[in-house]
């Protein structure tokens, strides 16, 4: 990856930096902890909701296709405000946009027991998405902030929190989902949120953007704080037509793999039930294989990019997810369906979060906000694709374009291993404007091992 010291910002006086504005490692490591909380109240409370969705189609009374309507107004509010939420992060700081988002994603996930209609529903459900997409970005853009100052590739680990904050999310809501109302629930999701983001909140607040370590051999002095406590700009306001095609294509790669997980999530327990005549249990079981693959995948993640690097990370990924899915669309048994949505879990794992972290490198908050409403997209893209491919063919094939998104995934990704990005130039080292400055271009290699990486002083994140 390139050089990420440039894209960093600091604030002058920061608590636990230096004159060079170096947080040191407890402050980080801190830091990670706050982060990864947040990571994991999101899918926390996403899955409680998830797991209600059935309760709340009865207490409206919607059809199947007016229910499908409503909860379009989660994707919908999530795009929208994605990129909107990058432009925030520049201007606030990723910090304070990601308590304030987290506040607004526990007030509004009570909002849906709340509805007697499918109209009333979406409507609510576009504040509940806004919500959900501004979080979602700007705990990224933090993420990829302390993944380059930590000069460690722990992208995932974050993303393995998420995952891990669904399951227990989506376990309790079915334990409780026979003694509480969908109102009492969602309540007490509210309640949960809120008394995390004010335990969390403060420390994540205290904590300034951490900025890069200083240079090694062959690279750029890390940038000076700012001065008058004012954030410095982390890439051009403007970027260049390059540096944009590289974020729209670790967007698509994103993309590719959310596809994946949206189609899993809606089509996998009906493709064992329906093709494979398995049991309802067993049916449902599927997904659950496959979520836990991929938090386990997630959990490796750092160990894994560490030793292999990002470009490899991701065309093995890619690999072992194509063959997985074609195992778990093709096979004429359960069990080995349910083999293959492990092994295309576990292959999927780490490409979102690399897809998302390179974005951020490269382009700062704008590049996350890219590549996640990319990736949403291809959420978006999954379910309605899969059950148009159905109808007009079967589920099993239809599946297959699961793998076949994998295999792009991992060839985009090869055709990427060379990247670059500017260099902040002298003038903007000593304070001066870095728009008005002339840039330096340094070509790295993305398939380079962090070890090897860390020797060389290139940022493997």
């Amino acid at each position: 990856m390139p050089n990420l010291n440039k894209l960093r910002t600091a604030l002058s006086g920061g608590r636990g930096g230096d004159p060079a504005g170096r947080a040191p490692l407890s402050s980080l490591t801190r830091l990670r902890i706050t982060l990864t909380v947040f990571f994991a109240l999101d899918g926390f409370l996403f899955a409680g909701w998830v797991v209600r969705i059935p309760a709340i189609k009865q207490q409206t009374g919607a059809s199947a296709s007016d229910l499908g309507l409503a909860l379009l107004g989660v994707s919908a509010g999530a795009v929208v405000t994605m990129m909107f939420t990058g432009r925030m992060c520049r201007r606030f700081g990723s910090h304070p946009v990601t308590v304030v988002s987290s506040v607004l994603l526990a007030l509004s996930i009570a909002l849906p027991a709340r509805t007697h209609s499918a109209l009333t529903l979406g409507l609510v459900l576009l504040v509940f998405g806004a919500a959900y997409g501004s979080l979602n970005v700007s705990m990224n853009s933090a993420a990829v902030d302390l993944v380059a100052a930590m000069r460690r590739p722990v992208m995932s680990s974050f993303h393995a929190a998420f995952s891990l904050g669904g399951m227990v999310g989506a376990g309790l809501g079915g334990l409780v989902a026979g003694g509480l109302s969908p109102s009492a629930h969602l309540l007490a999701l509210t309640g949960v949120g809120l008394l995390v983001t004010a335990l969390a909140g403060p420390s994540l607040l205290r904590h300034t953007v951490p900025t890069a370590p200083g240079p090694g051999p062959g690279l750029a002095p890390a940038p000076a704080p700012a001065k008058d406590g004012a954030e410095r700009k982390s890439a051009p306001s403007r970027l260049d037509r390059r540096t944009r095609r590289l974020v729209v294509l670790f967007g698509v790669i994103a993309l590719c793999t959310a596809y994946g997980e949206g189609a899993l999530a809606d089509w996998g327990a009906l493709h064992l039930a329906q093709d494979l005549d398995a049991g309802a249990g067993l049916a449902a079981a599927g997904y659950s294989l496959f979520a836990l693959a991929m938090t386990v995948g997630r959990l490796s993640g750092t160990a894994l990019l560490e030793r292999l690097g990002q470009t490899r990370t991701l065309v093995a990924g890619g690999a072992v997810a194509a063959l997985g899915m074609l195992l778990g669309a093709l096979a004429p048994t359960t069990w080995l369906a349910l083999l293959g949505f492990a092994v295309t879990g576990l292959g999927l794992a780490n490409i979102f979060p690399v897809a998302v972290a390179r974005a951020g490198a490269l382009a700062g908050p704008s590049g996350v906000a890219a590549a996640s409403t990319l990736g949403y997209g291809g959420m978006l893209l999954g379910p309605p694709a899969i059950g148009f491919l159905a109808d007009w063919f079967s589920l099993p094939v239809a599946l297959t374009t699961v793998a076949l998104l994998a295999g792009a995934a991992a060839l985009i990704a090869y055709s990427a291993r060379n990247v670059s990005a500017p260099e902040p130039a002298p003038a903007a080292r000593a304070g001066a404007s870095t728009e008005s400055a002339p840039e330096v271009v340094t070509e790295t290699r993305a398939d380079v091992p962090a070890d090897a990486t860390a020797r060389t002083a290139h940022q493997e994140g």
